[in-house]
């Protein structure tokens, strides 16, 4: 690890910058509907056209990073998103705007190639599995440092630049820019690259596929469960990936490795990142409007104002901060296997708690500390875990998977948390006064049930994997190097064979 210090304190920066990406538009989303001319409703737009994006574009570039190199790859997306921060300060209406921040989803690939690029720099050292977990811990927890100070500082720069929202939102694209400076300098690259060009028809079978699913997730969430077309819409973009799949079941270098993705050390692990992401993703939102609701009008909810949210979002940041640097401890004293399969169920247990507790603003902190604490170790550890799983030339493809599987549980729980929360708004209308605009309780426990359920699916899945899965191999004492116990994600390229026993 001290020999890659270096490289992980750079990484660490950009780590920051990312999180500053995320944290730092949310207090200001009003300000930017505003200036805007929309509704607050519109600004959902924005979420749903970033994730569609990403979903997209991940896979894609965690390809040509193991094709073209990690840093280089890296290095690309980093510009492009500092370019469509720019955008995003100067778009002169919505549809500019929107554009702007749905490119900004290029950054979502920077921590799958950061691991990717570790765990290949880590290539001579006989513990690389854990130097990795180590370094994905740190880099998590940079990453939720920025996501604090992005949000601190949104906050108190808009009243300091005196409202002027351009001169405010230039902030986030700044910091964006100098991450170009430090990759170009700090970062070297990783030195393994994959054979093969880039799989454009099967881009294009991929892009068919989550455009068509994604999009008819969103349109879920907005037309409702009655609307038939949204049905089919979502049909045809499963029955897309039919297709896909086999055509990429034919070729020697695809674009996704659906052989390595049917490994047992592998698709547990993109199954859990799915799972994953319906609690990540979709729903600290609902949290955040059942903290605002006021109990006495409603029977139920916090009653807090805007300010005092931010403790429960404080508190559950620095619980995923917690949970990413202490994953590395504990998969030393226990197993990486049982390690994931605990925060999983950390997870599960932390909103199971909501369904008896979630009368006062101690309950709700107490929970969200919990879930937090495991989301930290599964968002430190899932690229690691996809990386040790993978042959040398696929963890860019790995690790990268794990953020586009997210990205779809996330597209899947916005959906189906804010039918959830609509229904039953719509069932209880005329029985409360003014909770048309609110919804009953019952819809916040099925958001909460969806969520530790889930949680605990992954759990289990994540036990069926072999026992050593994701660990470092045994140093063998005749040649004091690690050793190799067989192929581990089957005959999908060249380093297949070292990725046996992690």
């Amino acid at each position: 690890m001290r020999a890659l210090g270096p490289i992980v304190f750079f990484l660490v920066l950009v780590e920051i910058t990312s999180g500053i990406l995320q944290g730092y538009y949310t207090p200001i989303l009003t300000d930017i509907a505003r200036n805007l001319g929309i509704a607050d409703g519109d600004v959902n737009w924005f979420e749903a056209a970033q994730l569609m994006f990403s979903a997209l574009a991940v896979p894609v570039l965690a390809r040509l990073g193991d094709m073209y190199g990690h840093k280089r790859i890296l290095l690309v997306s980093t510009v492009l998103t500092a370019a469509a921060s720019w955008g995003v300060a100067f778009a002169p209406d919505f549809w500019t705007f929107l554009v702007a921040w749905s490119l900004q989803g290029f950054y979502v690939v920077w921590l799958p190639l950061e691991v990717a690029l570790i765990f290949a720099r880590a290539a001579s050292a006989p513990n690389r599995a854990a130097v990795t977990r180590k370094a994905a811990g740190v880099l998590v927890g940079g990453l939720q440092f920025g996501v604090i100070a992005g949000a601190l500082a949104a906050g108190a720069l808009v009243d300091v630049f005196g409202g002027d929202l351009r001169l405010t939102l230039m902030v986030p694209a700044a910091a964006a820019t100098l991450c170009i400076l430090a990759i170009w300098f700090g970062v070297p690259e990783s030195g393994l690259k994959a054979s093969g060009a880039l799989d454009v028809r099967g881009f294009a079978l991929l892009a068919v596929g989550l455009l068509l699913l994604t999009s008819g997730l969103t349109f879920l969430r907005i037309n409702g469960p009655g609307t038939w077309w949204v049905w089919a819409v979502l049909a045809a973009g499963l029955a897309a990936f039919i297709p896909f799949v086999r055509y990429q079941l034919r070729l020697d270098e695809p674009l996704v490795d659906i052989r390595m993705l049917c490994a047992p050390t592998m698709w547990p692990v993109q199954l859990t990142a799915g799972l994953f992401g319906i609690s990540v993703l979709g729903a600290q939102a609902p949290m955040s409007t059942f903290a605002r609701t006021d109990r006495d009008v409603h029977g139920y909810g916090l009653g807090l104002e805007a300010g005092s949210v931010s403790l429960i979002i404080g508190a559950y940041v620095l619980s995923v901060l917690a949970g990413a640097l202490l994953f590395p401890l504990a998969a030393k004293l226990s197993t990486p296997r049982i390690t994931l399969s605990g925060a999983a169920a950390v997870v599960g247990i932390g909103y199971g708690l909501f369904l008896p507790f979630h009368d006062s603003l101690a309950q709700t902190l107490t929970n969200m500390v919990i879930a937090g604490l495991g989301s930290g170790a599964l968002v430190a550890a899932l690229p690691s875990a996809a990386a040790a799983a993978a042959p040398l030339n696929r963890t860019g493809m790995a690790t990268g998977l794990t953020n586009t599987t997210k990205t779809i549980g996330g597209s899947f729980a916005s959906a189906v948390f804010g039918i959830a929360l609509l229904s039953a708004a719509g069932e209880s209308l005329g029985t409360v006064a003014g909770a048309a605009t609110a919804a009953p309780l019952s819809g916040y426990l099925t958001v909460w049930a969806v969520c530790s359920v889930t949680a605990f699916a992954a759990a289990a899945a994540l036990l069926l994997v072999p026992r050593l899965a994701f660990a470092d191999p045994p140093i063998l004492p005749e040649s004091g190097i690690a050793g190799n116990s067989g192929a581990g994600a089957g005959n999908s390229g060249a380093g297949a064979g070292d990725t046996a026993a992690r």
